[in-house]
């Protein structure tokens, strides 16, 4: 019964993963005072590169036609040590949070290998600055969530989410935790998903090469991945133990505070981008090293008990 529920969760929040992109750009439209596209844009997007032609290079290896799947798959695999709708829906006896961002840098070593594969210059120069975004971003999220695990006495991350109660080291660490997420899933200051300018690109820099299916796997990757993060921040933000049980009762309820912290997440993502603007690469540095003394500090506040 458990294993089912947790394939049904899994299967939900990959299928309205992409209605989260939809949301943002509705509040950035709207912000911005534009009708913009609807609110399933994301969906038709998907439908169309599914009913398209692939067109592969045959300058490519296998990696290249391989990598889709390895992405897709790692993400929805991620979604197993994230509590969802449900903090009593993970897989605790296949691994940790750590797992978890073990899973993302499986997805970015071989996209990145993959827009070196091609010998695009513009794909080199994604996957080169995807890397070096990289080795900012995962000490920073490690950090973050070992404030989160102190605080529970363990890494996994339904008990993380149930243990965890309102302190100063846990909004220290969302602070941390939110800059992170806008590199994560390319958003500005970091990046930019309105423009495919190639001198500015970064995440869909590496994509350029991809067309049809593939393409389509890629997207629906990169939208999982932005609402697991958006699951990990919400259970640090709001973190009141809803759901910590098995009874469907109790899932209804967390999937309805669930969809709250998603759409609360996204409000904050919206007004960010719209009062930011785009960083210079190298300025994203700083921007990340910031992060690291938000998530170091939140650290030591947790060790002196606050």
């Amino acid at each position: 019964m458990k294993a089912s529920l947790l394939l049904l969760q899994a299967g939900i929040a990959v299928l309205g993963a992409p209605l989260v992109s939809g949301f943002i750009r509705k509040v950035k439209n709207a912000l911005r005072m534009r009708q913009g596209a609807s609110l399933g844009q994301p969906y038709y997007n998907i439908a169309k590169y599914m009913a398209k032609e692939e067109v592969v290079s045959e300058a490519t290896s296998w990696i290249f036609r391989w990598t889709p799947s390895i992405v897709l798959g790692s993400t929805v695999a991620a979604l197993m040590f994230v509590p969802v709708f449900s903090f009593s829906l993970s897989a605790p006896g296949m691994g940790d949070v750590l797992t978890l961002f073990f899973l993302f840098s499986l997805g970015r070593f071989f996209l990145a290998l993959a827009g070196l594969d091609t010998g695009s210059a513009f794909g080199g120069m994604g996957s080169s600055r995807e890397m070096f975004i990289a080795s900012f971003v995962e000490p920073v999220a490690i950090l973050s969530v070992a404030v989160v695990a102190g605080h529970s006495a363990s890494p996994q991350g339904g008990l993380m989410a149930c243990s965890m109660g309102m302190s100063f080291s846990g909004m220290v660490a969302a602070a941390a935790l939110f800059m992170v997420v806008l590199a994560e899933t390319s958003r500005i200051p970091v990046d930019n998903q309105e423009t495919h300018l190639e001198l500015t690109m970064i995440h869909e820099a590496m994509l350029l090469e991809y067309s049809g299916p593939s393409l389509a796997m890629l997207e629906t990757a990169a939208h999982t991945k932005q609402l697991i993060w958006f699951s990990l921040l919400g259970a640090i933000l709001w973190p009141w133990p809803v759901g910590s049980s098995a009874a469907l009762s109790d899932i209804a309820a967390a999937a309805a505070f669930f969809v709250l912290k998603i759409v609360l997440c996204a409000v904050i993502v919206g007004l960010t981008e719209v009062s930011l603007a785009k960083m210079r690469l190298f300025r994203v540095a700083d921007f990340l090293g910031l992060a690291f003394l938000f998530s170091v500090l939140a650290l030591v506040i947790s060790g002196l008990g606050y």
